[in-house]
């Protein structure tokens, strides 16, 4: 997020701001998680523009909630990559529609 220079989500708490108080942001999504009472919040909508000159849509979350996603990535991540089929494809670290459709032109 940072290296991205990553902006405020609906909530509008910058890095700065989330830095300066980690621990109570931290604290808070924890909580919320470790009791199953977590629900992201909404995601702020901006436009960005596109190389043709029209304007793309882009959903952006709360810090905290990048923060979330990203700890549940880092932690259940490593834990399903074990029991995944070699075959399986979608939504996988480091695989691509490229490489399903090299897959299936082989077993063809």
């Amino acid at each position: 997020m940072r290296s991205n220079k990553g902006s405020a989500g609906v909530d509008a708490v910058s890095m700065q701001e989330y830095d300066t108080n980690r621990s109570k942001y931290l604290y808070k999504q924890w909580n919320r998680m470790a009791s199953v009472s977590y629900f992201p919040p909404h995601v702020k909508e901006v436009e960005i523009p596109k190389k043709d000159g029209s304007m793309r849509k882009l959903g952006v979350p709360t810090i905290s909630d990048r923060v979330g996603q990203m700890v549940v990535k880092m932690f259940i991540e490593p834990r399903l990559e074990k029991v995944f089929s070699p075959n399986s494809y979608g939504y996988r670290p480091n695989r691509n529609a490229h490489q399903v459709l090299q897959k299936v032109r082989e077993n063809c």
